[in-house]
């Protein structure tokens, strides 16, 4: 089992860039898949990206895809979500997430640990 816990959230400007982390403790993290998720005010959460156990497979959603970047650190037990020309609708809490499995990673349900979340608030 392992415990995501995420960091690296805060106020931005717009355009900036920002690099989200997640630490998952645990000594099976390399046997999980890992995702990030967000939810914005008002909104459902909604898929960002996933990374695979060995981490060279990704996958992003539509929307995000150019401007995130999602890599992990399996020796460090750690995940990042790199996010560049943050734009208002990119203000959402983001939450990180370990998977069990390495297929079906958009979906929220394959996810079984969760972290807490880190705000993400970006003013233009």
């Amino acid at each position: 089992q392992v415990q995501p816990v995420e960091s690296g959230g805060g106020l931005v400007q717009a355009g900036d860039s920002l690099r989200l982390s997640c630490f998952a403790s645990g000594r099976t993290f390399n046997l999980y898949s890992m995702g990030w998720f967000r939810q914005a005010p008002g909104k459902d959460r909604e898929f960002v990206a996933a990374i695979n156990r060995e981490g060279d497979i990704t996958t992003y959603a539509d929307a995000m895809m150019g401007r995130f970047t999602i890599s992990r650190d399996n020796a460090k037990n750690m995940v990042y979500l790199q996010i560049r020309d943050m734009k208002p609708e990119d203000m959402a809490i983001y939450y990180c997430a370990a998977s069990p499995v390495d297929y079906d990673l958009r979906n929220s349900n394959r996810y079984r640990f969760w972290g807490r979340g880190t705000q993400v608030t970006v003013s233009s």
